[in-house]
């Protein structure tokens, strides 16, 4: 394929329609051959009434002759010479009788006849068509001067001529031998018709290209305006973007577009769109991030800063534990935050597998149980249906274990924990659910923003960092799932966390 590089768009389409024209004026190669087809059959005509004139002459009288050649003259539109033996002329047509045709004097032509020839002129120059001998003629003209009358009496046969008349029509000569006394017949025609049909088909040609030029012309810059000027309008709009300008620049959408253009457009305004949520979404985790660091970060500065003015021991005791915990704190807040800003970058990385819901949330149950750290019993029931998905096995049990850490430090003494998991033909779904004050329906949707944290009373300052449901639902929505909280549906006080993935689509085969 070419590649055009650095030229514009409008260029290019003209360029390819103009192409399509330039075939079609190749037409005037056609109207050449056309007019050698007209030529040759006029070639074919002149021999012809050259013998046929011969033969009525070459037994007939003087007298005869001269009737004959002035009556075919007449009825023939031609020019007849009769030349003896010895190249005097014995007898002209128009001598005999008022010329049948004249030729055309150029000098006294309008001007669109002269263009005419100009262009005629131009496109024997374009064609590289054969130089033609002018045309001229006096009535004394002897008969050595004639080339075809030198030719038939060599050959003894009839030899046509062509030359240009001073207006640029053609001028068909034929000379045969009369008899066998070596007299020659000279006959003339100056063939109007031949000229005059080959300008009108180019006429007709030239208005031709001459329209669809223009027509050509307008639906190109029409064609560019509706793909060009759309997307400069996106380019500039892309260009506004990275450059950072104009903070709420509004990419063209193109609703009433539903072509190619038209899903360009809304493609690359979506993608803005995301774009500018990401970068927000990053601005926002980079604010909460510091403000999150700064208030352990104040709280260690200053239990060393009094720790030094300190000389009871319990009281440097309590500092210390403080700054400890506050270290531990900054600890789990770096990994935690470490976790969450790459978990997008992974997932987008990450090859899914089958994983099965149900043997997944068995596994994470059990292992805690086998770890005896859980200070609330978790229950497991399996309620049937496909629980195979598309998945990173790693990152749903990372979204499980989140869920549970979250139930179990809500739950209250004596209450327990229940995992229930399930297919519904559509999606599988596991439900984690604590006997804890629940969620209102107001903080649903804040509880999974990053930092949010609401814990309960009795639980230990800065043991949760405020990520870990934020990270589940990050989790979910990479495997196209969701993660929602509800009203427990048994009843019961409590939160009801339900984790939905999608089936894997099997793909139909061709």
């Amino acid at each position: 394929m070419w590649r055009i590089r650095g030229v514009s768009l409008t260029t290019r389409i003209l360029f390819v329609n103009v192409i399509a024209l330039a075939l079609l004026a190749g037409g005037f190669f056609y109207l050449d051959s056309y007019r050698t087809q007209l030529i040759e059959e006029r070639f074919k005509l002149a021999r012809a009434e050259a013998e046929i004139a011969a033969d009525a002459l070459a037994d007939a009288r003087m007298a005869q002759r001269k009737e004959l050649l002035a009556r075919i003259g007449t009825d023939q539109v031609l020019r007849l010479r009769l030349y003896d033996r010895d190249s005097q002329l014995l007898a002209d047509s128009f001598a005999l009788a008022p010329p049948s045709f004249a030729l055309i004097n150029p000098e006294t032509e309008p001007w669109y006849q002269k263009a005419a020839r100009l262009l005629d002129r131009g496109v024997d120059f374009i064609v590289n068509a054969p130089t033609v001998e002018p045309y001229s003629d006096t009535s004394e003209r002897p008969a050595g001067s004639w080339p075809e009358i030198k030719a038939a009496r060599q050959s003894g046969r009839t030899e046509v001529f062509l030359r240009y008349a001073p207006d640029r029509t053609p001028v068909i000569t034929a000379a045969t031998p009369v008899g066998d006394k070596g007299e020659v017949l000279l006959t003339l025609r100056n063939a109007l018709d031949v000229t005059q049909s080959v300008r009108d088909a180019r006429q007709t040609l030239v208005i031709i290209i001459g329209i669809a030029l223009l027509l050509s012309v307008q639906l190109s810059l029409f064609l560019a305006r509706t793909i060009v000027q759309p997307l400069r309008a996106l380019v500039r709009a892309a260009v506004r973007v990275r450059l950072g300008r104009e903070r709420e620049v509004v990419v063209p959408r193109l609703p009433d577009r539903g072509d190619e253009i038209g899903l360009l457009a809304r493609a690359v305004s979506d993608m803005t769109t995301a774009l500018r949520q990401r970068i927000d979404a990053v601005e926002s985790f980079a604010a909460d991030v510091a403000h999150e660091l700064k208030n352990p970060l104040a709280s260690l500065s200053s239990a060393l800063e009094t720790m030094e003015r300190v000389d009871v021991p319990a009281l440097r005791r309590q500092l210390s534990d403080i700054a400890a915990h506050d270290v531990q704190r900054i600890d789990r807040l770096i990994t935690e935050i470490a976790d969450a800003s790459r978990i997008d970058a992974e997932l987008s990385r990450a090859t899914f597998v089958e994983v099965d819901l149900a043997s997944l949330a068995s596994q994470v149950v059990g292992a805690r149980d086998v770890r005896a750290s859980a200070t609330v019993p978790i229950r497991i029931e399996r309620m049937g249906g496909d629980t195979v998905v598309p998945g990173d096995g790693a990152r749903l049990e990372r979204v499980l274990e989140n869920l549970l850490d979250n139930a179990v430090s809500f739950s209250p003494a004596g209450g327990s924990v229940d995992v229930k998991v399930w297919g519904d033909g559509d999606a599988a779904h596991i439900a984690v659910s604590d006997q804890g004050p629940g969620v209102p329906v107001a903080e649903r949707e804040k509880v999974f923003e990053r930092f949010h944290s609401v814990r309960p009373a009795e639980e230990a300052f800065g043991a949760h960092s405020g990520l870990g449901l934020a990270i589940a639902r990050t989790i979910a929505e990479a495997h196209d799932g969701t993660l929602t909280i509800h009203d427990r549906p048994d009843g019961q006080a409590g939160a009801w966390f339900l984790l939905s993935i999608p089936l894997a689509v099997e793909e139909e085969a061709e």
